[in-house]
């Protein structure tokens, strides 16, 4: 049984296509979907925020790790609150 956690993952990027779609993928391939992602450009860079409300706790460092790794991300800070529940 996974413990489940609500996480938020906030970016900084360069404003470049196809920017954001990468940043969907490393959800995309576990079969989590994002509960909220937010994009606000600040001249030459992006702020991204991407919420997941309920997710594998086991999975939160894999998903940070890939988010630095997409080209052209240059932070990525990992805000994670409290455990919400066990999986049933």
């Amino acid at each position: 049984m996974s413990d489940l956690v609500s996480v938020r993952f906030v970016l900084t990027a360069d404003a470049s296509p196809g920017l954001l779609p990468r940043l969907l993928q490393p959800l995309a391939k576990r079969d989590l979907v994002a509960d909220s992602f937010h994009a606000v450009r600040q001249g030459d860079a992006l702020q991204v925020e991407l919420v997941l409300e309920a997710m594998p706790a086991e999975m939160v460092h894999l998903v940070a790790g890939n988010l630095g790794q997409v080209v052209g991300v240059w932070s990525v800070e990992t805000v994670r609150p409290q455990a919400l529940r066990a999986a049933a």
